[in-house]
Order: structure tokens, then sequence, then C-alpha cells
């Protein structure tokens, strides 16, 4: 591929903004994304991308809200119904047609506003088997952390590490909504959402608001200093009935993953990445993604987590940023922040969480329960 990103843009996270609207949270991530760029959308960006869903929106047809916020009124417009990384393979994809040049795309979260978080959750079970129980919809992970953690011998306390790991790392990422220092028992101990799922094992919502913008080849060398090229992606959906999937492991990363190493030319992702954010909605998340993708052997993210292998400084740097149990659940921007993350560290823009010497990054993504549906990023700082 030669599609790069030259401009990011993004708000802080936070747990709560009543204070602005997601208007307000787009247009501010929008500025300073085209700044960023040194492009105008008025002159220069042909087409605009949002990765939004209308049942966290609250909206029929959320899109009629996104020209005026991203400078994209009179112009080619469309809203991928799906996470912020598919929104932005689209972008890729309409570069690599040759018929737009320079592409935004954005993702944004306003969960503050939501009445009834798993009440939405729960529209995406199926209406006959699974949505008449009337239970909450958080049994779904209960019951795959509870195989996974069968089959591959992982522990609980291995999983609360993944949620301490994380919310260490956010400590030093400004934009970080949950950062904190936390021990394992605070987090096993805490309250039972859906054995063996307890409160602390999920990444608490956010607000905040994400701008990428893409650039074709030609355009990024003109534009930026330290373009970061796109090599690699895939993205999956495989059944979305419960009763069928495989609830040990995510063959949807799995499969993303392959497709994308091979695009990206990756043979050895645990020596060829300098640094992974996978998605960690749950605690146990991590560790499957991880195995899934290659980054270790089923049943050993636990261990190796434990060994120190996927600190900051370890041989596999996981979820740098925080991920979404430290800088917070983005919902459909939360895959976003995670590309965000492998630019800055690429750029070498990162700060005190800088990973030294980092070339090569991977970000991975998950669209929640009850979905199977993943994605996978390969970017890098050498063309």
């Amino acid at each position: 591929m030669t599609v790069a990103v030259v401009g990011v843009g993004y708000t802080d996270f936070r747990s709560a903004t009543p204070d602005v609207t997601f208007k307000e949270q787009m247009f501010e991530a929008a500025v300073k994304a085209y700044t960023d760029a040194g492009v105008s959308p008025r002159k220069d960006i042909g087409s605009f991308i949002t990765g939004a869903e209308d049942y966290w929106e609250g909206y029929s047809i959320f899109d009629e809200f996104v020209p005026d916020q991203l400078g994209a009124t009179l112009r080619p417009v469309c809203t991928i119904s799906g996470d912020g990384l598919q929104a932005l393979m689209t972008g890729v994809m309409q570069v690599e047609t040759g018929m737009f040049d320079i592409v935004a795309i954005e993702a944004h979260s306003k969960a503050s506003d939501m009445l009834s978080f798993t009440g939405i959750v729960s529209h995406g079970l199926d209406p006959v088997y699974n949505r008449s129980m009337n239970v909450s919809p958080f049994f779904v992970a209960g019951l795959e952390m509870r195989k996974y953690l069968s089959e591959t011998k992982t522990t609980r306390e291995q999983c609360a590490r993944v949620v301490v790991k994380n919310k260490k790392n956010a400590l030093d990422n400004p934009l970080a909504a949950y950062p904190a220092s936390m021990s394992v028992d605070e987090v096993m101990n805490s309250e039972m959402v859906s054995d063996p799922l307890s409160r602390r094992d999920l990444s608490p919502l956010a607000d905040g608001a994400i701008v990428f913008v893409l650039a074709s080849e030609k355009r990024a060398k003109e534009l930026s200093d330290y373009p970061i090229w796109l090599k690699g992606l895939s993205w999956i959906s495989e059944t979305p009935w419960l009763e069928s999937r495989n609830w040990s492991e995510a063959t949807y990363a799995k499969l993303a993953s392959k497709k994308a190493y091979k695009m990206a030319g990756i043979i050895d992702p645990k020596k060829q990445l300098d640094l992974v954010e996978v998605d960690d909605w749950f605690s146990y998340k991590e560790l499957q993604h991880l195995e899934a993708i290659g980054i270790c052997e089923k049943g050993q993210a636990g261990k190796l987590l434990e060994q120190g292998k996927f600190d900051r400084n370890g041989e596999t740097p996981v979820n740098v940023s925080g991920g979404r149990l430290g800088a917070g659940n983005l919902l459909e921007a939360s895959s976003l922040q995670s590309v965000l993350e492998c630019v800055l560290q690429l750029r070498g823009h990162a700060g005190k969480r800088q990973i030294k010497n980092a070339r090569t990054a991977a970000a991975q993504s998950w669209r929640g329960i009850p979905t199977a549906t993943g994605s996978m990023l390969i970017l890098s700082n050498e063309k």
C-alpha cells in the first residue's frame, strides 16, 4: 500500500464531558488534525468518513451531523457502522482507488450521554434466544472468560495483572481518563459482574474524539516530515451466533492478523513488531488477543505477562497507552485510540512512555460483545 497518516487530532479522554457536545469534540479534534497535516478541509480533503453506530448516538442516520463539524459540507461523506479502524481502512481503500489524494477519518464517544449502556448492548443480542433472557449482556463476556480460563489454564490473577499494567501505563498518558496505581487484590476483590468477570475487569466508558488525515504517497511526502505508512490491514466478521462460535480463542483476530501480516511482510510478529496495541475491553481479552495475533502461543500470554514480557520495557510492549482499561472505553473510537498511540510512538512523540527506536507497530480492535468482528493494522515509519 502507498497510504500514510499525515495528520492526527484528538481531545482529552474523560469519564464525562457535560460542558461540551459531541459536535464540539469532533470539531476540536478535526481542527487539530488539519493543522497537524497542514491541509484545508475545503481545499484539500476529498472525502470524509466517520465510524459511528446510530445506537450509540441516539440518532437515526447519524451522519447528517458530520459535515459541519469536519468542514465537509457539500463533500463526499459516509458513515461506517463499525469501529474507527474499519472507517480508517475504508479511507485507505478510497485513496488506493486514485479518486482521492487526501481523506479524513473521524470517530468519537459521548458515552456519558447514554441512559443505559447495557440496554443498548442488549439490543445486539439475538432477540429470540439471548435477549429474551433479560439478563446483563456481560454474561457473554463472563461465559467466554470462563471458557478461556478453563481451556488455557490462565488464572484470574493473571487477568487482574492486565488491569494493573494498563492502568499503570495510563499514568504516563496525559489523554487517559482512568490512570491508577492499583493492586491485583483490588481488581480481584471488586464486585462480581458475571463470574469470573469482576467490575474492574471491565474497561470504563469515556468521552473523546479522534481525527486522522490520510494521504497518498505523493501528497504524504509533500505534506509531512514524518508520514506513518500503513503497511497491512484486514478485518474479519465470524459467526454472530453465540451458540456456534469458538469461545476459547479470538478467531476473528487470528484471521485478520494473518492477512495483515501477509500484506505487510511480517513473518515473525514477536520479533518484527516494536509495540502492540490490542483490544482490552475486558481484561482477559488482552491475553486472548495476544495469543490470537501470534505474539505468543495459546495459553502462554498470562505467564509471559507475569514475567514482564509485555511491560513498556519488555520484549513486546503491549497497550503502552493504557488501552481501554486505562485510557477509557471510547466505543467506536477506541480502535483509533490504539492507532493514535502507534502513530505517536512511531513519530517519536509519545513523551514519557516513548518506546526507544520504534519502527513498526500493530493496532488490533474488536467491536465488543456480542460481536465476533475484529480488525488489524500494521504501521511503520519506514516506507
